[in-house]
C-alpha cells in the first residue's frame, strides 16, 4: 500500500489514512469487553463516545475538504449536537442497537471518506480549520492524529494492546508537530503532542495544538 512503509519525514497520504482506520479497527474488533461505556482513558467520554467522535471527526475533515469551494473561514455548516452534557458535539452518532459492530462501521464508513476525499482532491486545495486553513495532506494527518490517539484512548478504557507503527507516527509528527523531538520514540513522542504521555526530560502537557496549515503558505 503506497506511503505506508515510506519515510518517517515523507508525506502524508490517503493510504496513510487508510492503514490508520484498519489498524484501529482491527484492535477495536479485538475488544472482549461487553461494555464499552467504561470511561476512554483520560478523557472525561466513555468508550463508546469516544468512538463516535473519532468518526465524526473523520466525516468532518472529509466534508470540511469536498465542497467545489471549501470554506477558509468557518466550518461546512452541518448541525452538531451533543447526546449529553459533556459528551462529544458530534454530526455522527451510530445507533446503539447495532452495537460495537455497527459502532465500528461507522468508523469505517467515515474513514473511507476521509481517505477518498484526500485521494481525490487537489494539493493546492485549502479548507477551513480552527488552528489555520490546511491542504488535503494536512487533513490526512489531522485525520490519523485522531485515529492514533484516540484508539489509545479507547484500547486503555477496554484493556487492548494497541502500538501503530513507528514510520506513521513519524509523518504525521513531521507534519503536524514541527516542535516535536526527533530523537524519541515516535508513538510515545505522539502521546506526548497530544498531552498523553511524559518524555524523558519533558512533562507532560496540559495544552498543545497541532499546525495543518503547509509549512509553503506560513513564510513571511
Amino acid at each position: 500500500m503506497a506511503g505506508v512503509q515510506g519515510s518517517p519525514n515523507g508525506p502524508v497520504t490517503a493510504a496513510d489514512v487508510e492503514h490508520a482506520v484498519r489498524l484501529a479497527l482491527a484492535a477495536l474488533r479485538g475488544a472482549t469487553a461487553p461494555d464499552w461505556s467504561v470511561k476512554a482513558g483520560s478523557l472525561e467520554w466513555d468508550c463508546w463516545e469516544t468512538v463516535e467522535h473519532l468518526a465524526d471527526d473523520l466525516f468532518s475533515y472529509a466534508v470540511q475538504l469536498s465542497p467545489a469551494n471549501p470554506p477558509l473561514n468557518t466550518h461546512v455548516p452541518f448541525a452538531w449536537s451533543r447526546k449529553r452534557p459533556g459528551g462529544p458535539a458530534n454530526a455522527v452518532f451510530a445507533d446503539r442497537e447495532a452495537g460495537p459492530a455497527g459502532l465500528l462501521q461507522v468508523l469505517d464508513a467515515s474513514g473511507a471518506l476521509l481517505t477518498a476525499i484526500v485521494r481525490t482532491t487537489p494539493p493546492t486545495v485549502r479548507a477551513h480549520h480552527v488552528f489555520g486553513p490546511a491542504d488535503p495532506e494536512g487533513f490526512a494527518a489531522m485525520g490519523i492524529v485522531e485515529t492514533l490517539v484516540h484508539t489509545h484512548d479507547v484500547a486503555e478504557g477496554l484493556g487492548l494492546d494497541w502500538t501503530p507503527p513507528a514510520d506513521l507516527c513519524g509523518r504525521v509528527l513531521a507534519r503536524l508537530f514541527p516542535d516535536a523531538p526527533t530523537d524519541t520514540g515516535r508513538w510515545l513522542t505522539l502521546l506526548w503532542a497530544t498531552g498523553r504521555a511524559e518524555l524523558p526530560g519533558r512533562p507532560r502537557l496540559t495544552e498543545w495544538r497541532w499546525y495543518g496549515t503547509p509549512r509553503a503558505d506560513s513564510r513571511p
